[in-house]
């Protein structure tokens, strides 16, 4: 492809900045029957044409955007306490939800034994205030909310993928496959994503080369040129959270995204009460495993609430032409 503009459908669309692919439109088989309810029903849907990014928003692109334009996450805001009574106030403090890893086998019902709201964890410290993100320039940027996400693809003059946009990119032409490469997970013993192996969530044996986040295209990329579409960090989209074609009631099966965590905060950055409704994250990350979250197929959702940050909780953007 050359020159700033190329023609499509009696159309011109504008080509966008490095770093994003064109996914020409058509239609697949939205969702899966096999795994988990909320995927279900397995639908025909028709996706425009669209530009996306070939990787998730690493640090050192938030960075910039927050150099430019000073923005503050939510992780680094403090909450008002007036809009969260019931939590505890030594914990209505800027922060963000961490993973630490148990000691040994616990009730995979609670999952409050491995996720732990850290005061001062945020994107620039993902473990909390002794860490940072010097060695971790080219990884996902994480513990961003929904409004962060937002806010950084407008400055980008971006958008958020739709549910049905991120699935048909992730697919790779692939329709109905398992996973993003195919039906094998690890084909001739290959791993193709980041994610958990071993027993969820004290043992993780790491046969994929990383515990936590990985540098963007570590792995292969699907057939569209996409990296990290699964595992790594769930990704958000623009699309409000339903339970098939039903209104949302939460799931009450496993998952590595924290289902209740003890600050949560809504639409705008108040705290919500429990049936608030929530947006779509796509694509599984590095804390999904086999025995508990198999979330790394294209097919997988979760409903979060827009406030929500943690620490395997990132993004990337779409940019759609104009006719």
């Amino acid at each position: 492809m050359s020159g700033s503009e190329t023609a499509t459908s009696g159309a011109l669309r504008q080509v966008p900045t490095a770093g994003m692919t064109w996914i020409p439109g058509g239609q697949f088989r939205m969702g899966s029957a096999d795994f988990y309810p909320e995927e279900q029903p397995v639908h025909v849907v028709a996706v425009d044409g669209f530009w996306i990014d070939t990787r998730p928003v690493t640090v050192a692109e938030f960075r910039r955007f927050v150099k430019q334009t000073g923005y503050l996450t939510l992780a680094e805001q403090t909450p008002d306490p007036a809009r969260c009574p019931d939590a505890d106030q030594e914990l209505v403090v800027p922060g963000s939800l961490v993973f630490r890893k148990t000691p040994g086998p616990v009730d995979l019902r609670e999952s409050g034994t491995w996720w732990d709201y850290a005061p001062g964890a945020c994107w620039r410290h993902p473990e909390g205030p002794a860490s940072n993100v010097v060695r971790r320039e080219k990884h996902p940027v994480t513990h961003i909310a929904y409004p962060d996400a937002l806010a950084y693809a407008g400055w980008a003059g971006k958008e958020l993928p739709t549910e049905a946009e991120w699935e048909y990119a992730a697919r790779g032409g692939l329709d109905g496959a398992v996973y993003v490469w195919g039906d094998d997970f690890a084909p001739a013993g290959q791993h193709l994503a980041n994610t958990w192996h071993g027993d969820f969530p004290w043992q993780n044996l790491a046969l994929d080369g990383y515990e936590g986040t990985s540098p963007v295209a570590s792995f292969p990329a699907n057939g569209y040129g996409l990296y990290d579409m699964t595992g790594n960090v769930w990704e958000w989209t623009a699309d409000y959270f339903q339970l098939g074609h039903q209104p949302d009631r939460g799931p009450d099966w496993p998952s590595c995204v924290p289902r209740h965590p003890r600050l949560t905060a809504g639409e705008t950055g108040a705290f919500p009460p429990d049936d608030i409704p929530r947006r779509v994250v796509k694509g599984g990350s590095y804390l999904c495993a086999a025995s508990y979250c198999l979330r790394y197929r294209p097919a997988a959702r979760h409903g979060e609430t827009a406030g929500t940050s943690t620490g395997h909780l990132g993004f990337r953007c779409v940019l759609r032409p104009m006719f």
